[in-house]
């Protein structure tokens, strides 16, 4: 079948060949329902650029938040890959959101990615289109949400992390153990608690849902949950933290309510960030190779950004427990 040029496109919609531009160009001057319906037809007929796929560019390197840790290992990552091979890195943000809206879509298409990564967001499916008709290729890390199956995601195994650690702290005695993760409605929170329940049902203990808790992944989230799980006489005496700046939150919890750890408490983070090490003690926790995560990102975006095919559309890292001193057997 012929390939549908602009033209054709313009006459089937009603629209101008200008106005078919701008839509592939990621103009935003065009109406939404015009916009719609130009994108309805140009999927309908799957529409590609005949323009060679650029060989040089940046990378566009989006976080849904960057205060953290656990960003700068995944800038580390990408920086170790993306430096070598020449191209430089562009970092943005989303101010907490895990979808970019119209505006932050079309500030990227006005810079001309070779490629852009997202850290625990993704686009939607009309975005991913809009950016797929102009050869951007997207990779996620991390993701957010199960329906970004269609694009490229690298991750790793947060079922596996959430059962390690809770059995862990069975196999030490504990019987009442509390989680602390990240949003409800994130992927890897949802898939750390279906861990943590899956230890549970093996040991064939019962879940109280009082102790499951959702943040937001930061140290304020594991402070504020910690002090209302600690300060009740049915405390727990565990505490699974969905990463380490929330597991240090906790730290701060117990020493608030004056609970010693791993004494009173014992307490496992996720993500094995350097800081980890050097806490007072030292924080066993869930190793999620962040740096080896975005550098396979990167590696992948780069081969898809030059039109090398990728062997898998998804990679996942193995998680493994890294026992240091925060976990002891109940009191």
């Amino acid at each position: 079948m012929t390939q549908p040029t602009i033209a054709f496109i313009a006459e089937e919609v009603g629209v101008s060949v200008t106005t078919v531009s701008k839509v592939l160009n990621g103009h935003a001057d065009v109406a939404a329902a015009t916009r719609e319906r130009v994108e309805d037809s140009l999927r309908r007929h799957q529409y590609q650029r005949r323009t060679a796929r650029r060989a040089a560019g940046h990378i566009d390197l989006v976080f849904h938040e960057l205060d953290s840790v656990w960003a700068m290992e995944i800038l580390r990552g990408v920086s170790a890959v993306a430096g070598p091979d020449g191209t430089p890195v562009v970092v943005s943000h989303l101010d907490g959101r895990h979808r970019p809206d119209r505006a932050h879509i079309d500030h990227l298409l006005s810079r001309r990615p070779l490629g852009i990564i997202m850290v625990l967001c993704a686009v939607a499916d009309s975005q991913h289109r809009q950016l797929a008709r102009r050869g951007i290729p997207v990779v996620l890390v991390d993701d957010d949400s199960a329906t970004s199956a269609r694009v490229p995601t690298v991750g790793a195994n947060n079922w596996n992390g959430g059962l390690l650690a809770t059995r862990h702290l069975i196999e030490l005695g504990h019987r009442r153990i509390a989680v602390v993760t990240g949003p409800r409605d994130v992927l890897c929170s949802q898939a750390r608690v279906a861990g943590y329940r899956f230890a549970h049902e093996s040991a064939d203990l019962p879940v109280d849902p009082d102790l499951v808790r959702y943040g937001d992944f930061t140290a304020d989230a594991g402070l504020f949950h910690g002090v209302r799980l600690l300060d009740r006489p049915d405390r727990p005496t565990a505490i699974f933290a969905g990463s380490d700046m929330q597991a240090m939150g906790v730290l701060r919890a117990a020493a608030r309510l004056g609970l010693s750890v791993p004494r009173d408490l014992s307490v496992i983070g996720y993500d094995d960030l350097p800081t980890a090490a050097w806490t007072g003690p030292a924080l066993t926790t869930v190793d999620q190779p962040l740096r080896e995560m975005a550098g396979a990102a990167t590696r992948m975006l780069l081969d898809l950004a030059r039109g090398v095919p990728v062997p898998a559309d998804r990679i996942d890292f193995v998680t493994s427990l890294v026992l240091r001193e925060t976990t002891a057997p109940p009191p």
